[in-house]
This record gives structure tokens, sequence and C-alpha cells, in this order.
């Protein structure tokens, strides 16, 4: 590879790290091509991105980046491969199902929404982070349950304002 491949490989992996906030570390070396290709298109029917990076060309996209990466550095040793996707959870939801069959991949590390996660043994933790799509779900969900019940009352009351204050007594005990 030459001096400018490998500045451009850096400038693209620059932009990959600046335009994703999920990114995931990950080492699938060993796998056959089948299970690479199963990978491959269970990553891309949850619309996540995989690509095989050399690890001192990432680790200078990290530092010509403007985020901060923390302790990720560390971690660039053997193979590495990252995975982008737009859900936080979505690539450790990957990687658990795929282990069901296969001992790969092995998470190395992860970026999530500015928090770094390091090691393996943080996966079902990863699993279990909720989306930004989904923690607004539940917030709303939890917003209109009151504003559900003031109508319903408003409903059940008749209308008085002591029917109402006895309805809404009898749904809080």
């Amino acid at each position: 590879m030459t001096r400018e491949e490998k500045a451009k490989a850096i400038e693209v992996l620059t932009t990959q790290l600046a335009e994703n906030s999920n990114i995931y570390l990950t080492d699938i070396s060993g796998l056959d091509a089948l299970s690479t290709t199963n990978l491959r298109r269970a990553c891309f029917k949850a619309g996540i991105k995989l690509t095989v990076v050399k690890n001192t060309l990432l680790a200078k996209a990290m530092e010509s980046s403007e985020r901060e990466f923390g302790d990720l550095k560390t971690i660039l040793k053997g193979n590495t491969s990252l995975m982008f996707s737009e859900t936080g959870n979505a690539p450790a939801k990957v990687i658990k199902e795929f282990r069901k069959k296969s001992e790969k991949p092995v998470l190395k590390g992860a970026f999530i929404e500015e928090a770094v996660y390091i090691g393996d043994n943080l996966l079902d933790d990863l699993v279990s982070i909720k989306s930004r799509d989904e923690m607004i779900g539940e917030v709303i969900g939890l917003l209109q349950s009151p504003a559900k019940n003031v109508v319903s009352a408003l409903k059940s009351g008749g209308g008085k304002l002591a029917g109402i204050i006895k309805t809404l007594s009898e749904r809080e005990g």
C-alpha cells in the first residue's frame, strides 16, 4: 500500500468515525467463507455496515478524529473489523445471535453515543441498551399514561368535580 493509498484509507476511516455514533470493534478472524458471508448477510439485514480494517490505519483515524475514543486505541491488536450502526444495540444483538453457532465475532470494544465499552464480557450489557427511539417511545408512553387517566376520569365521573376526584382516587389506591 502506497503512502497515498494509506492517507486515503485514513481519510475514509476518519469520515466513517465522524459520521457514525455507534461503532463496534470486533474480531471475526478464523471464520470460514460461509460463516463470513452469513455474518455479512445478518449485518446487512440489521442495517449494520461491516468492514475489515488495518489497526494502524484505524489508530491514525482515531487520532485525527475530533471524537475521544478513550482506551479503544489500546485494543487494536490482532484482526479488527468495524460495525457501524444507527442503533446502539443492533451490532450487539447480531453478535449474540451469531455466537449461538460460532465462537466469533468477539467483541473487542464499542463506542456508543460518546461512551466507550471495552471487552467481550460487556456484550449482554450492550444488547440491553435501549436505542434513542425506544427511549423516546417509553417516555411518551409514560407521559401519556397520566393524561389517559384524567380523560378516563372525566368520562366516568360524569363531568362533575366530585366524580372526577373520586374516580382518580380509586385508581391510585
